[in-house]
């Protein structure tokens, strides 16, 4: 069997270091293991108007946008497909046909969509498209018979939703559909990056981001103003690393090669913690080191994108070619389901025999 990945993101906005070490960074370890057949990744702008149904225009201008991000950051359109949702209208389809293999309860009991319809306010008022996400994403799941997804620990309900779609699937119409497996960040920290406010999730309405197309001196100042150990009033007090943002973002980011060229005062991580939490080491020094290692990792990003951005053609046509690819892929898994389910009316000979036979 194949090994075949499925990943992506919803078109809302720039994407940040929460989406780098969350996803998009192993997505380029992954493409160059060569350990996969196939990398589709998806933007998803199809579910990004569930929520965002009454502003379209948001999602159309974050289309490139994301496309900007993913070429950056250095995925690779000769080694991925990266395609547009809502252009593979085989994905719509399928998700039409699942809606019959889960009851709404379950859709309900599903803790990912809880918390997010609780995070949204949508209590009181749930669109039906909303609720029918853990369904679209199984689609999307199966349409590439993706075998491997990367996602969070929060997402994993959502995965486990698909492989039971799966498995209904599989044993009411027979053996068409692949049951996927998780692949989990390999570094705890990496799962979710907290904002630059302290706030647990890096969100874009919250104003607590640090974009991956930022500038350096957007950078310095959003690290300047990062949240640490409000009690570490003084250099000389020792100092707290639970819940302190600035640590959290070095241990996603730093190495120890970092300390040689930016703080020879320390030989790895562990020792600058064990100086700040007996005390006599400050904040400002601290986010200056993270400054610098944060610029080391974005800097041949944003000269990336700057590249990339010179030719928006290019990159819209690495989009066509990318969505094609996928639409190629949906279209094969779409015709083996609609055998199985046996709607594919004009396309079994024995019917037309069988319904001759009948009436002649």
């Amino acid at each position: 069997m194949a090994k075949i990945i499925l990943t992506g993101d919803r078109p809302t906005g720039r994407l940040h270091l929460g989406h780098y070490v969350g996803s998009l960074r192993r997505r380029v370890e992954l493409q160059d293991s060569g350990e996969f057949d196939k990398i589709f990744i998806m933007i998803a702008d199809a579910q990004a108007l569930t929520d965002n149904f009454d502003n379209p225009g948001k999602i159309r201008d974050n289309i490139i946008e994301v496309a900007l991000d993913y070429l950056s950051a250095g995925l690779d359109p000769e080694k991925v497909n990266i395609f547009i949702q809502s252009e593979v209208t085989e994905l719509t389809e399928l998700t039409f046909y699942y809606m019959n293999l889960v009851t709404l309860s379950r859709l309900e009991r599903n803790p990912t969509v809880k918390s997010e319809i609780q995070l949204r306010n949508f209590e009181t008022s749930i669109p039906v498209g909303f609720l029918n996400y853990p369904i679209s994403q199984a689609s999307d799941i199966t349409a590439f018979k993706a075998t491997t997804v990367p996602v969070g620990e929060d997402q994993l309900p959502m995965l486990e939703q698909a492989r039971e779609i799966v498995r209904k699937f599989n044993a009411t119409y027979g053996e068409v559909l692949v049951e996927p497996d998780a692949l989990l960040p390999d570094n705890s920290v990496c799962s979710r990056l907290p904002g630059t406010d302290g706030k647990a999730k890096m969100s874009k309405s919250l104003g607590n981001c640090i974009y991956l197309s930022d500038t350096s001196e957007e950078v310095s100042k959003k690290v300047m103003s990062m949240f640490t150990d409000p009690n570490h009033l003084k250099v000389s007090d020792p100092g707290s690393l639970e819940g302190n943002t600035v640590f959290t973002y070095l241990d996603a980011f730093c190495r120890d090669e970092h300390f040689e060229k930016y703080c020879p005062d320390y030989k790895n991580l562990q020792e600058m913690k064990d100086h700040y939490q007996r005390g006599g080491l400050g904040d400002v020094k601290v986010k200056r080191l993270l400054i610098n290692v944060l610029e080391d990792e974005l800097a041949p990003i944003r000269a990336r994108r700057t590249e990339y951005m010179k030719d928006i053609k290019g990159v819209y046509d690495i989009l066509r070619k990318g969505t094609e690819e996928a639409q190629k892929a949906a279209a094969e898994t779409l015709k083996e389901v609609k055998e199985a389910m046996k709607i594919n009316y004009f396309e079994d000979p024995s019917l037309l025999e069988a319904w001759e036979k009948k009436y002649n």
